[in-house]
Order: structure tokens, then C-alpha cells, then sequence
């Protein structure tokens, strides 16, 4: 019942160590998009994924085009505050793509303009906010899918 959990470009090493943590717990694979911004030998990037980090099921892409090229069959749905549906409305099946955005930015309006249909979001009930914090998005999204599968 593996998920994917993608990230394109990120740019905080606690939030992508703490996302592999969660990778692991909910044996989903992750994949990270550079260019990143930080080095994955970063030591703060070890300490939010703690001591699990060797056992991650990971995959390293050159960029975007790269990650494309080599996943071009296989489903995706992508994150982003400009989304329509709602993320409970994925059609979520075992080994789905979750592609989340970098912190500052989110997706790119290339990848957005490119996968409208696919376009989902975090309902957010505040004016005052653009967007949650990555990991977090990413374990709402995650644990409602591995929900549905379980059903």
C-alpha cells in the first residue's frame, strides 16, 4: 500500500527531515527534486529524521525535467493552495504520487498551469495565512490517503 510522497525543490532541512521520518512510518517512498536548500549531509536535516534516515526508501532527482522523464506512467496529484478540489478528493490507489512544492514558493505555475486537473488543496480557514507548514501538509495528506486504502 505504498504512497509517494514528492518533493520539488525543498528548500528546509527540518521539514524534509521530518517528512522522511513520516515517509518511514507510513512506508511511503520519497522522492526530493533538487536543487535543494540545504545538503542532504546536513547534520540538522539527520536530527529531524533522527536516526531512521539510512533506512528511507529514497530518490534523488537532477530537476524537475528529470523526475518527469523518469515517472512520465505513473500517477500523480499535485499540492498547491491555488487547488479547486479538496485533497479528500484524490483519487488515492496504492503507489500515487503526492507532489508537494518547495516553502516559499509551492509549485511552480509551469507544473500548475501543466496539471490543472490534477490540482488539489488543504482547505484553510484564514484569511491572514498563504499556506501550512510542508510537513504538515504532507502528513494530512499522506495519512488521509493511506485512510482511504485502508477502507
Amino acid at each position: 500500500m505504498s504512497l509517494h510522497i514528492v518533493l520539488i525543490e525543498p528548500e528546509i532541512h527540518t521539514n524534509t527531515g521530518n517528512i522522511g521520518r513520516l515517509s518511514l512510518a507510513t512506508a511511503s517512498q520519497l522522492h526530493l527534486v533538487k536543487p535543494f536548500g540545504f545538503e542532504l549531509t546536513d547534520k540538522r536535516l539527520k536530527r529531524a529524521g533522527l536516526d531512521y534516515w539510512q533506512h528511507i526508501e529514497l530518490t534523488i532527482y537532477e530537476d524537475t525535467e528529470d523526475f518527469f522523464e523518469k515517472n512520465k506512467n505513473r500517477k500523480m496529484v499535485f499540492l498547491s493552495s491555488y487547488g479547486t478540489k479538496d485533497y479528500t478528493e484524490i483519487p488515492y490507489q496504492k503507489d500515487v504520487m503526492l507532489v508537494f512544492g518547495k516553502e516559499s514558493k509551492g509549485l511552480p505555475s509551469t507544473i500548475t498551469e501543466r496539471f490543472k486537473n490534477d490540482l488539489y488543496k488543504i482547505p484553510q480557514y484564514s484569511e491572514h495565512l498563504r499556506s501550512i507548514n510542508l510537513a504538515n501538509a504532507v502528513a494530512v495528506v499522506t495519512y488521509e490517503g493511506l485512510r482511504q486504502l485502508r477502507s
